[in-house]
């Protein structure tokens, strides 16, 4: 089966590079949100190059999206390595009034200091992440308007712009960004999967392949359920358990043959809206 490289270092996530770069100076704690079904792989490893060993506090977004048991297991891992880790979800609300909160807690020595000298200012917080992963839709749920424009597909905000969000902060939003080069084509498809790439620029019956084989191997009895697949699937490759799907809902086109690229499209949406259930692609 034809492997998939996925690229997709578009020039405008350089640009979101050096508009970071010369921004971080000035700012007081950066909050890195994550999709929490992709902890590691939805990490922008140049992240710590380019934030200068700024307070961080990482926001693991779409909680409610996956296997909450991993989830607990990531959690435990970043506070291993001393990062502050707040799980949420945008959609219903969870944990977003503990982000600000704890955001200031990161500086709390600082702004005591300045206080002491008679300096009242506003806490600057940058927001980076991936693309898709939530920012701006988490923005919108902070200041309870709409300031920041949100919509579920990647490369949306396409300059930084600043928020006020309480009388002592602002967030500085930023484009999603990805690593201009990533080894592991194991992580691009995670990555793909939940959405962060442009399904334009992807085959994806070959993405649903290897999605499919995950779930197989991990989620076998959620799979099964959701496509009502009474075959035993332990041994079937992506290919014939994209067929099989097919077959179970009808896909055909002329001449009886199965469409795979409905079935397809149908995984991977399903995926992504919680249809198959709550998944996590990863554990540390």
């Amino acid at each position: 089966m034809q492997e998939q490289q996925i690229q997709w270092f578009p020039g405008h996530m350089a640009k979101t590079r050096k508009m970071i770069s010369q921004n971080i100076k000035m700012i007081d704690v950066v909050v890195e949100i994550l999709d929490a079904r992709i902890p590691k792989s939805g990490r922008n490893p140049n992240f710590d190059d380019i934030l200068k060993g700024k307070p961080r506090l990482i926001v693991m977004n779409k909680y409610d999206l996956a296997d909450k048991n991993v989830t607990d297991l990531w959690i435990r891992e970043f506070e291993k390595q001393g990062i502050k880790v707040i799980p949420i979800s945008c959609n219903t609300g969870y944990g977003i009034n503990k982000i600000a909160p704890a955001a200031k807690e990161l500086v709390k020595d600082r702004i005591e200091r300045e206080k002491n000298k008679g300096i009242t200012r506003t806490v600057k917080i940058m927001m980076v992440g991936i693309p898709n992963v939530g920012k701006s839709t988490l923005i919108n749920r902070l200041v309870k308007k709409t300031k920041a424009i949100a919509a579920d597909r990647p490369g949306v905000t396409k300059t930084q712009q600043w928020v006020r969000i309480r009388d002592d902060i602002e967030l500085l939003d930023t484009p999603g960004l990805l690593p201009p080069k990533i080894e592991s084509q194991e992580a691009a498809k995670k990555i793909a999967y939940t959405g962060a790439i442009k399904d334009e620029i992807m085959n994806i019956e070959l993405l649903s392949y290897s999605l499919l084989e995950y779930l197989r191997d991990n989620y076998s009895e959620l799979l099964c359920e959701r496509y009502k697949l009474t075959n035993n699937i332990s041994e079937m490759k992506g290919y014939e358990i994209l067929e099989y799907i097919g077959r179970k809902r009808g896909f055909f086109i002329s001449g009886g043959e199965i469409d795979t690229e409905r079935a397809a499209n149908t995984v991977l949406d399903e995926f992504r809206s919680l249809k198959i259930g709550n998944i996590t692609l990863e554990k540390p």
